[in-house]
């Protein structure tokens, strides 16, 4: 790889063109993107189709959806009754044609309960977003001054949380093997007390991404949150909210927003149950991985065949969370350069799956069973680089 000044200027001239070149910046971007001067935040918005090829379109693009988003918060984060001052609009009184027992199914308020039981979750799964870092749990810099003015006596998501009573047990709508989505690594903090609460006005960037969340669940009804979706949208959100560059990072939450929409577009089949045994479903995908060792490596196959150490064991997790879960988050990020550069959509993922095996092959081939299983769910190797070059050297040998 070439020293980071000439990568940087590569970079810089692909991407100064009038029409951007997305093949050469695919092949750059898959050696992994450099973090100066907003350059990953803005490839990655190339890659996941947010900004179109012609840069003349770029900024008239971003406000559009700026503006877009900002309507979805308006309209889905405000509560039912609630004064809505600055939209112009007085006042109502709601109870009239609608109150908390009103038995009708399109009663604002019957939404508006069904929406806690997804809040709930989604508040669950956010609050424990890398522990171990933290990012998530600081102040934004940019909190959403929509959701916060005073003037708009708005109800954030989190104050709807408190406000709750719904037990949580009506939430746990769990994917089969996704209970187990965090590593034994990560310990989380047991109660929310743990929590620093932040003065009024202020927002942790997790509030940001459990708004993202939310908004996702409302707008894809057919999907809306399923465990693990924390996970996606984590390294997205804290790429851009990272941006050196400030115009970008004031807007990183629209922007992260409509990125994990479009990668949510090519992965969401993962997370759909009644999909799983087709050919874009996750089990489909998890076979793909043992068949591609089988080719590469046909001895450590059939051992762990024969231990019948099923794929779902550990790659269901890879796959579905494209191995946001097994490695550190700049870790990730890295690795997310090289998928989302991948023309082929994730067939690299497969290639980094395999690799990630080979590369503890001989372990694997000593081990029993538990053994072997406590690798794969906690995987040894904490070096990217070696895996992504491992990977690919089975793309090239194919």
């Amino acid at each position: 790889v070439a020293p980071l000044p000439l990568r940087i200027a590569d970079f810089q001239e692909v991407l100064g063109e009038p029409t951007v070149a997305l093949a050469k910046l695919r092949e750059l971007c898959f050696s992994g993107i450099p973090f100066d001067g907003g350059l990953r935040c803005l490839c990655w918005k190339i890659l996941l189709n947010y900004l179109p090829l012609e840069k003349a379109l770029w900024s008239s693009l971003l406000k559009k959806q700026r503006d877009l988003y900002s309507q979805f918060l308006k309209e889905m984060i405000i509560q039912p009754g609630i004064a809505k001052a600055n939209l112009g609009v007085s006042r109502e009184d709601v109870t009239l044609e609608d109150h908390p027992l009103n038995p009708n199914p399109d009663s604002r308020w019957n939404t508006y309960f069904k929406d806690n039981e997804v809040l709930l979750q989604i508040d669950k799964d956010v609050r424990r977003l890398y522990p171990d870092m933290a990012f998530f749990q600081r102040p934004t810099d940019y909190p959403c001054l929509l959701i916060l003015d005073p003037q708009n006596e708005f109800e954030t998501l989190r104050k709807r949380v408190e406000q709750t009573t719904l037990k949580s047990q009506t939430v746990a709508r769990n994917r089969s093997g996704v209970t187990n989505v965090s590593s034994p690594l990560k310990s989380t903090p047991n109660s929310l007390s743990e929590y620093e609460v932040l003065p009024n006005g202020c927002e942790a960037h997790w509030e940001v991404v459990e708004r993202i969340l939310f908004i996702y669940a409302k707008l894809n009804p057919g999907i809306a949150y399923v465990q693990g979706m924390n996970e996606i949208v984590g390294p997205l959100y804290y790429t851009f909210a990272t941006d050196p560059n400030n115009e970008w990072k004031e807007h990183a939450e629209a922007d992260t927003f409509f990125c994990f929409t479009n990668l949510m577009a090519e992965i969401r089949d993962n997370f759909i149950k009644s999909l799983d045994d087709s050919q874009c479903g996750i089990t489909y995908k998890m076979e793909k991985v043992y068949s591609t060792l089988k080719e590469k490596d046909v001895e450590l196959y059939l051992k762990l065949q024969e231990q019948n150490i099923k794929p779902q064991f550990f790659a269901f997790r890879w796959l579905t969370l494209l191995l946001s879960q097994e490695f550190l988050l700049p870790d990730v990020i890295r690795i997310w350069d090289s998928l989302f550069a991948d023309d082929k959509r994730f067939d690299f993922l497969l290639l980094v799956c395999c690799a990630m095996l080979t590369l503890i092959r001989d372990q694997l081939l000593e081990g029993d069973f538990t053994l072997n299983m406590r690798l794969l769910q906690d995987y040894p190797i904490s070096d990217v680089h070696l895996i992504l070059k491992k990977a690919k050297e089975l793309q090239d040998s194919k």
